[in-house]
């Protein structure tokens, strides 16, 4: 194992990027080089909050009259939103054009919104998208950007008993909408090698704000996809550079999202879509609309909108680096994630569990928890 030029000094400015090398261990494998990530904090870009909507009985997808629109409700994901977006899409479709295609308003233009328009506009129906802003300014924006189709997506002890087989059902279809778009010009879909790593035993502590109070028992249904997923496999120490005890590498996907939202939408307009601006503070807006079938697809915003109290605000930050297009691989470290896209790179302390960001609806930004996250990954690159 090699490690060239890693001293944290040298990570801020240097002219040339050092790599560090690992020596291949086994047949079939192949040596690559492990680019250091830059850590210096005088590096952020920006730093963006997103508020997720958690509902603990799972996303809301079901059909309601109010007044004389049919309005399908597609919204609740906590953090599948774009993992889940083509299988959720998919239900919402079929519910919206029960009876047979007609003009659909569809309202927001996040992940769920622009999946959705575009499968009803697929089947046949007219489709006009009503949103107060186009999606590089929407919360699907500020997603981390990697596949996680449970994440936060319900709680144990409140979905019902359909629950686990509807979900495999949407992450499944998405699974496979997904990879169509693998190999795009722009990357909008990839996949990476991700390295979750831990360190000796005394070092792996959280990194991240501190968890709220009380306690939610997050439904694990990642189990259910085992049979197509990608696995992850333990590396020795001379398949890695990391200074840690143990890791485990598994090929995870990727949305490089900001080129995926503009590849949806160009689609969407070209074959016919439309999009208006318009903000809604009240269902009873939906009676100016011309349209006779309404999908909602507001996330967050269905708190406020239809007055659903379920939905429970999930703050998690992201830390924004310049794009360093030498880093192919991603981290797991201390709670810490970090994923390389075209954009920039993802930096995400998660904190030591899923109550890290429960029930807060601040989205002012907490530099000092970038900071902190880029210090501790500053560790894995330290001169051996």
């Amino acid at each position: 194992m090699v490690l060239a030029g890693l001293g944290y000094a040298g990570l801020a400015g240097c002219a040339s990027t050092p790599t560090i090398l690992a020596a291949p261990t086994r047949p079939g494998f192949q040596p690559r080089s492990f680019a250091p990530l830059l850590t210096d904090p005088s590096r952020l870009t920006r730093i963006t909050v997103c508020t997720r909507p958690f509902r603990a009985q799972g996303p809301r997808i079901e059909a309601e009259a109010i007044g004389d629109k049919r309005v399908v409700h597609n919204y609740g994901h906590g953090g599948s939103g774009w993992s889940l977006s083509w299988g959720s899409a998919a239900a919402a479709r079929d519910l919206a054009l029960e009876g047979g295609p007609r003009p659909v308003a569809v309202i927001g233009c996040g992940a769920l919104g622009l999946t959705a328009a575009l499968q009803i506009l697929r089947a046949g129906a007219q489709v006009t998208i009503y949103a107060a802003e186009r999606t590089p300014w929407t919360r699907s924006a500020r997603a981390t950007g990697v596949w996680s189709p449970d994440s936060r997506v319900a709680a144990q002890d409140a979905m019902a008993a359909d629950f686990p087989a509807r979900w495999e059902a949407m992450a499944r279809r998405s699974w496979v909408d997904h990879h169509t778009f693998v190999g795009l010009d722009g990357d909008p879909v990839s996949f990476i090698d991700q390295y979750n790593l831990r360190g000796a035993r005394g070092t792996n502590r959280a990194v991240g704000p501190a968890p709220s109070p009380g306690r939610v028992d997050f439904a694990r249904l990642d189990a259910r996809l085992g049979d197509s997923m990608p696995r992850s496999r333990a590396l020795t120490p001379a398949e890695h550079p990391f200074p840690v005890e143990s890791a485990r590498v598994f090929s995870q996907m990727t949305f490089n999202v900001a080129e995926y939202a503009r590849q949806l939408t160009e689609a969407f307009l070209m074959e016919g879509g439309r999009i208006v601006q318009r903000v809604f503070h009240h269902p009873s807006e939906l009676a100016d609309l011309a349209e006779p079938v309404v999908v909602n697809c507001t996330g967050y915003g269905a708190r406020a909108l239809f007055g659903d109290e379920s939905i429970v605000p999930v703050r998690g930050q992201i830390a924004w680096l310049p794009p360093q297009p030498e880093v192919t691989y991603a981290l797991n470290y201390r709670s810490i994630g970090m994923v390389p896209r075209h954009d920039g790179i993802v930096i995400q302390a998660n904190g030591s569990s899923g109550m890290v960001g429960y029930g807060v609806e601040d989205e002012t930004p907490d530099r000092a928890e970038a900071e902190q996250a880029l210090a501790a990954l500053a560790t894995l690159y330290a001169s051996a």
